[in-house]
């Protein structure tokens, strides 16, 4: 789900960057000590799962970790994705410097609606709140990847092989399993650590 550098239009980039710079002073507000490990061991599973990608266009599929991050870190999970991008864009140039903002909103707005919602599902079972969480934020963040597209370049859009309708095809597969695997990830960590998924006041 990385956009690379120059697929964007300018009147794209420069209010999606602003977007996330607000997104990252919220979800940094009242950060406490004590939460800085479990965040950074997140951020490192952020990292590396991203790092593993199939090219379609101007975007990639892989493992996000979307849902997974609004259920365990909450507020704080656009922080972690923050930190994740950059390295991945500093270092293998994976995504890019001047997307960073989008590549941000598409990943960390889903997790922050997953977080939100979770008042409404505390007594589904951790599976089903799991899979619900992976599934979400695939589709969700594919798409405002499909909306960022069209407003940059209707050419996205044209013809039966179209970029927008690969990235449809591409994503929804990719949404069935992250939900599979979120689901079970949740589910087994909340037997080993419920205390990872206790609300706290932020």
């Amino acid at each position: 789900m990385h956009i690379a550098d120059g697929v964007l239009d300018v009147f794209v980039v420069i209010p999606t960057t602003i977007g996330a710079i607000g997104l990252l002073a919220y979800s940094l507000k009242g950060t406490k000590e004590e939460e800085i490990p479990k965040i950074s061991l997140l951020t490192g599973a952020f990292f590396v799962s991203s790092l593993i990608n199939i090219p379609i266009g101007p975007t990639s599929i892989h493992p996000v970790l979307g849902g997974f991050l609004g259920l365990v870190l909450g507020r704080r999970a656009p922080i972690g994705i923050f930190i994740g991008l950059i390295l991945q864009a500093v270092l293998f140039q994976h995504g890019g410097v001047t997307t960073l903002g989008a590549n941000m909103l598409l990943m960390s707005m889903p997790a922050l609606l997953i977080y939100w919602a979770n008042t409404w599902t505390k007594k589904w079972s951790y599976f089903v709140k799991g899979f619900t969480a992976g599934f979400f934020a695939i589709c969700s963040g594919m798409l405002l990847l499909i909306l960022l597209l069209l407003l940059s370049d209707e050419r996205y859009s044209m013809g039966t092989f179209s970029v927008i309708h690969f990235v449809f095809i591409a994503y929804f597969p990719l949404a069935i399993f992250e939900g599979v695997l979120t689901g079970f990830a949740v589910k087994h960590l909340h037997s080993m650590r419920p205390s990872l998924f206790e609300e706290k006041e932020s």
